[in-house]
């Protein structure tokens, strides 16, 4: 157990980030014993902090007690030993009381998803997240996405709320990372502000966010294949460029071109390696559906063939 700030916790991780699947038995009711094992595999493998109920966890598709029970069995398993940060979402009213159900439940801190539907100016989304921010003692990570893409100007507004701690990106303009990083270096300079590169399969773009000084990032693969991960990962902090460039070329350049080869696979892809992995954790929940049996299988193969690129083998 720590004390510590949440942003000195993230601030010094020694691993990938883990979004961890949201579990569902045969009947599609959250099975919270394979979520738990889930997580715990998660854990005890390397992984630096437990973002559950987030994209990868199907937020849209939970109940606020569905939600509950997943975050409270996210903080019972790991026991303090990384932070448990919660996915919260929708109109500002529902992202609010998220927040506080994920603050009962024992989180950490809170990944904020773009609000639901709408797409709001620069002043609404500094206000929805100021709202958001306030609603809880919680620590805020706000997702850079779809319709919540914001100006260097409203990222330094962000940055000024004492409990928005960081920005996670998935829109991938690095042109924009840098003017963001940029004006919050310059404009707020007393903040140690964070920033993550949160693309699916962050791994493939991982060189060019270090390049910008962006190098914390979230790992679909790990809920999967943490074991490849987890060398990808210790390859970029070491400057092992030869495993960095065969991993890259063997195994994630290859998923990602799978990964596109169906709507919502950055989802039910993953869940599938989960499956293909021993621990059934069950299907997702529509609107999103299932991988193509070829496809699952396409999938196997990618993970034994990145297995034996850390053998030396391929």
């Amino acid at each position: 157990m720590t004390s510590d700030p949440l942003a000195a916790r993230l601030t010094r991780v020694q691993g990938p980030l883990f979004f961890p699947v949201t579990a569902y038995g045969p009947d599609g009711d959250l099975d919270l014993e394979a979520f738990r094992a889930h997580v715990t595999r998660g854990v005890d493998a390397g992984a630096a902090a437990v973002f559950a109920c987030c994209g990868t966890g199907e937020f849209h598709a939970l109940t606020p007690e569905e939600f509950r029970d997943c975050v409270a069995a996210a903080v019972e398993v790991t026991s303090g030993r990384v932070p448990v940060l919660a996915g919260t979402g929708y109109g500002t009213a529902l992202a609010a009381q998220y927040a506080r159900i994920a603050e009962e439940a024992g989180a950490d801190g809170l990944l904020a998803l773009p609000p639901y539907l709408v797409v709001a100016d620069q002043t609404g989304l500094v206000r929805h997240y100021t709202h958001l921010a306030a609603a809880t003692s919680l620590d805020v990570i706000v997702y850079q996405r779809d319709n919540a893409v914001f100006t260097p100007e409203t990222v330094v507004e962000l940055a000024r709320v004492e409990k928005i701690i960081g920005l996670k990106d998935g829109l991938g303009d690095l042109d924009l990372m840098q003017r963001i990083v940029s004006a919050v270096r310059r404009e707020v300079p007393e903040r140690d502000f964070l920033y993550f590169n949160g693309l699916p399969t962050a791994e493939l773009t991982a060189l060019a966010y270090r390049g910008i000084g962006i190098i914390l990032y979230s790992s679909a693969v790990f809920a999967f294949a943490p074991d490849i991960a987890l060398a990808f990962h210790r390859a970029l902090t070491t400057g092992d460029d030869k495993t960095v460039g065969r991993l890259l070329d063997g195994f994630f350049v290859p998923l990602v071109e799978l990964r596109n080869e169906g709507r919502g696979y950055a989802v039910s892809l993953v869940k599938a390696g989960v499956r293909l992995e021993g621990l059934d954790v069950g299907e997702v929940r529509p609107p999103l559906t299932e991988p193509a049996d070829r496809h699952t299988e396409e999938l196997a193969a990618l993970i034994e063939q990145g297995r034996a690129l850390l053998e030396g083998g391929a």
